[in-house]
């Protein structure tokens, strides 16, 4: 069983609120948008990381994460991206993909809208977690938080962090 932080977003900022929640996870992904690297870095410094770079991302994030990340945790086919859509909205670069290779499991950022919505004729779930940076039009920063364990995805929290201010 894996004990999952997922967030997106960050637009450069980290704190102590998010440090708490990394150190619980067995791992943590992030959806793009890191903004600088040493939000990446002190997530590494204390649990595996797992990200892609956003269209804000630099070319030192660029270097270092990928636009798409494809892995199997536990059983479960995920893919990682930044702007990906949603069901039935799909953004044109994934679309066909999806349905080639469906994962059981796509994740994006880009909104800042907290999603999780299960895709009927893909039969995956999708998940966005919002933004845990305090730039943009979001009012509460978010995250999710979840389980892996044998094929099974489960135990999904929504994690509410402090007002953007």
């Amino acid at each position: 069983m894996k004990k999952i932080l997922l967030l997106s977003d960050t637009h450069s900022f980290i704190d102590n609120q998010i440090i708490k929640f990394v150190k619980q996870a067995d791992e943590v992904w992030h959806a793009g948008d890191i903004g600088d690297l040493q939000v990446t870095d002190t997530i590494k410094s204390l649990k595996p990381l797992r990200a892609v770079y956003g269209n804000i991302d630099d070319k030192d994030a660029r270097v270092e994460f990928p636009l798409d990340n494809k892995f199997i945790v536990e059983g479960v086919a995920v893919w990682i991206t930044h702007i990906g859509g949603y069901p039935n909205k799909y953004n044109q670069r994934v679309r066909e993909e999806l349905k080639r290779n469906t994962p059981k499991l796509f994740i994006c950022g880009h909104s800042h809208i907290l999603k999780v919505q299960y895709d009927k004729k893909l039969n995956l779930l999708h998940l966005n977690p919002g933004a845990a940076g305090k730039y943009g039009f979001h009012k509460v920063r978010t995250m999710l938080r979840f389980e892996i364990d044998s094929g099974e995805i489960k135990n999904m929290e929504i994690i509410e962090l402090a007002n953007r201010s």
